[in-house]
């Protein structure tokens, strides 16, 4: 922290941006969080404002956090030839440089030391405000391959942040020189789980092996609907906790009426989970799950066996990149396509189950590709190059 003078922290004024889902959305928040953590240490706190759609997700976020937000209108370039999402793309063409103009204006008033993007289409029109006015610029990418605005903006970023090595070959070679593998920010509460709070809370059995299955906050048909016939069989071996989405809760509360009793007790189904999250991370020996950038970065950092069921319609088959690379290198089991049944899902955890080595291997090498230092990293770079 001794370069940067204490003049200059109290000062410091950021522009994050950032949003339209939570794959880019969080890791905005926890490097702000970061941040704030670092400067008070020093006695600063930094002046931050988050640029970002009125009716995403980074409005809600920001607010819920006490961080100053600004909305801009801005537009999307979808790159499917259907005619709704052509005419959708004709409609925002006249959107987009309305609000590059409004991050002009609040890029001139606020006078940032630094911006700061983590990816989604809002991000474009203030990296490209920020280049115009001279301020050094950074872009952060979660996924293994860069996104579509991530692409257009690393032309004018100053430095670019990357969550996988792989990443590199994704970058043209000017862009390479300027990027740096920081890996993605993951909230600190996740770290902070007790496996003891989750058998507490749960009600588990800590003889039994647990299996956590989720497929995000709003759950995942598709997961649900394997694990529903896997069921019988895998809680003759284990105990599961289940995030199945407020939509599917119903339908799962009936399959887990349908189990005998002494099944019945090892199968604990939830709508969301809340802040239990980190307990149970923390607790389970196998964790079934979808392969976003976020769910993927927590689960490496904290070195889980996994298996991995990428969405099959994630942007620029981003879930299914990163699942297949994973697996590639023996961190992750993947079910895919014609994988993706009850009886693949079954004989994945069962083989993890009944070999505790195998389990092991696999969650050391998750291991090695987790930054659990990642928000500190970016944190790093960011006061660096404002102090350029």
């Amino acid at each position: 922290m001794s370069l940067y003078s204490s003049e200059r922290l109290h000062t410091l004024r950021v522009i994050v941006t950032g949003g339209g889902t939570g794959g880019h959305t969080y890791p905005a928040l926890t490097t702000v969080t970061t941040l704030q953590r670092r400067l008070a240490e020093t006695g600063a706190a930094p002046e931050v404002l988050w640029v970002g759609v009125a009716s995403g997700l980074e409005a809600k976020i920001a607010e819920r956090n006490h961080i100053p937000f600004r909305a801009i209108t801005t537009g999307k370039l979808r790159r499917s030839v259907s005619p709704r999402d052509l005419a959708r793309n004709f409609v925002d063409a006249f959107r987009i440089p309305v609000g590059v103009l409004q991050a002009v204006l609040t890029v001139a008033r606020t006078k940032p030391a630094v911006a700061l993007s983590t990816g989604g289409y809002v991000s474009v029109p203030i990296g490209l405000a920020a280049k115009l006015f001279g301020v050094p610029y950074l872009l952060h990418e979660q996924t293994l391959s860069l996104g579509l605005a991530n692409r257009i903006l690393a032309r004018v970023a100053t430095r670019i942040l990357l969550s996988h090595e792989a990443s590199l070959e994704h970058l043209p070679p000017k862009a390479r020189a300027k990027a740096v593998v920081t890996g993605n920010p993951i909230r600190a509460e996740v770290f902070q789980g007790d496996p003891a709070r989750a058998y507490q809370a749960f009600n588990l059995d800590p003889n039994l092996p647990l299996v956590l299955v989720t497929g995000g906050a709003a759950g995942a048909q598709q997961i649900n609907r394997m694990l529903t016939g896997a069921l019988g069989d895998l809680l003759q071996h284990s105990q599961i906790v289940h995030q199945c989405g407020s939509l599917s809760y119903a339908e799962m509360q009936q399959v887990a009426a349908a189990l005998p009793p002494h099944l019945a007790a090892r199968y604990h189904v939830l709508d969301f989970i809340h802040d239990e999250l980190p307990d149970l991370l923390a607790a389970a020996h196998i964790v079934v799950a979808r392969s976003g950038a976020g769910t993927v970065a927590e689960l490496t950092a904290l070195g889980k066996a996994c298996v991995l069921v990428p969405y099959p319609h994630s942007a620029a088959d981003e879930q299914r990149v990163t699942a297949r690379h994973l697996a590639a290198t023996g961190a992750a089991l993947m079910l895919d396509g014609p994988t993706a049944t009850p009886e693949e899902l079954r004989n994945a955890i069962h083989g993890l189950l009944v070999d505790p080595q195998h389990r092991a291997a696999m969650a050391q090498a998750a291991r090695t590709h987790g930054k659990p230092e990642a928000a500190d990293h970016v944190v790093a770079e960011l006061l660096a190059v404002s102090a350029r």
